[in-house]
């Protein structure tokens, strides 16, 4: 909860004095956060981040979105590229670089992505009844760099590939835990490897960024192989994803979303398994507080447009990490609910502001999250 709580208030006190004193906020200010523009033209969007955790220290930095269209066409849709660069007083970092292209038309669409993160997370061991007894501190080096392209056949379906690559490096801190036994080499020191696979999606979205009607499915497979002597790591990862938005009334929006990722072959490094929670579906985990082999979850969230420029959101879903079969006792439960600001009304670009709550398990406090991020969750 700490996290994100000044940048919060100094959010809702810029409303507050906007509203009242529009002559004294600085002119790239209100262009970014208050003008309205339907020109279809570019815009910018930066985001402040400050946070602070007892084995990071302050953690200082910013992420920024710059959306764009290819053409003045009212059918092509929006592009970004989306930068996140913080830093903390203990020498940790986090940077990314990610983009969506969208063609003239959307006759093709492309999305590249690079990343490095140095930074600490807690590990709770493998399945889906984790103890926070058992939380582990791992530090984690990750390099990733991932790309996609797909080319429209017909209307609404497009086909094309996905590949990239890693290198995960990991050092335990606190060590003595039950589950390091069973860790392999590759496991406990990471590893580094390659992706590649088919993609396939049907979109009929009426908007890429707040959809108000239409359909997404995607489905794509990643066929990974480790590099270097000591990762002989072979499988592949199955990721499907399926939303769908329902106009209720002018203001009114309701909207499905299911998720399932599968991590398929014999070996199972623990830092490759699909993890349950994080800002965009069962919000209110921890992510990673419980993975496995296979996880499956969705969620349904109601959406209301106070104005032009606010709205609000209520979500409840459940979902599940299992290693070979699926069971329905074994569903957890997350709700939740959030303020959504619109930066920018004419693409329907978002900022948002989600609280989400989770299970509380036997001799634990109840899970729960808060979330600042751009736009929707889904």
């Amino acid at each position: 909860m700490k996290k994100y709580i000044v940048l919060l208030c100094l959010f809702a006190a810029n409303i507050i004095i906007i509203q009242a004193q529009p002559k004294f906020i600085p002119k790239f200010v209100r262009k970014m956060l208050f003008e309205k523009d339907s020109s279809r033209g570019s815009s910018f969007f930066l985001l402040p981040v400050l946070s602070s955790a007892p084995e990071t220290g302050l953690e200082l930095g910013a992420s920024t979105l710059y959306s764009f269209y290819t053409d003045s066409s009212r059918v092509t849709r929006v592009s970004n590229v989306f930068a996140y660069a913080t830093f903390t007083t203990e020498g940790q970092q986090r940077v990314s670089l990610s983009s969506s292209y969208w063609f003239p038309q959307n006759r093709y669409h492309y999305t590249a992505l690079i990343s490095y993160i140095n930074f600490p997370f807690n590990f709770y061991g493998i399945g889906n009844a984790t103890q926070k007894v058992d939380e582990q501190r791992i530090s984690e080096k990750r390099f990733k760099i991932n790309f996609s392209g797909e080319k429209r056949l017909g209307q609404y379906v497009y086909v094309g590939y996905v590949l990239g690559g890693y290198d995960y490096k990991y050092r335990i801190d606190n060590t003595g835990k039950s589950f390091e036994a069973n860790l392999t080499p590759q496991d406990r020191d990471g590893g580094a490897g390659f992706y590649a696979g088919p993609n396939v999606t049907f979109d009929n979205r009426n908007n890429n960024t707040y959809t108000t009607k239409g359909m997404h499915l995607n489905a794509y497979l990643n066929v990974m192989h480790g590099l270097f002597s000591d990762n002989n790591y072979k499988g592949s990862f199955l990721n499907v994803e399926y939303a769908q938005f329902f106009a209720l009334s002018k203001r009114f929006l309701l909207g499905l979303n299911v998720q399932e990722q599968s991590l398929l072959g014999k070996q199972t490094p623990f830092y490759l398994l699909p993890e349950l929670g994080n800002d965009e579906i069962m919000r209110g985990y921890y992510n990673g507080r419980y993975r496995d082999k296979n996880m499956l979850a969705g969620q349904t969230e109601l959406r209301y447009r106070l104005s032009d420029r606010i709205g609000l959101a209520g979500f409840v879903g459940t979902g599940s990490v299992f290693k070979n079969s699926f069971s329905f006792n074994q569903l957890k439960p997350n709700y939740g609910g959030g303020l959504r600001y619109f930066f920018d009304t004419e693409k329907g670009l978002t900022m948002r502001v989600d609280y989400g709550i989770g299970e509380k398990p036997a001799g634990e406090k109840r899970q729960q999250g808060f979330y600042l991020s751009l736009g929707e969750a889904f």
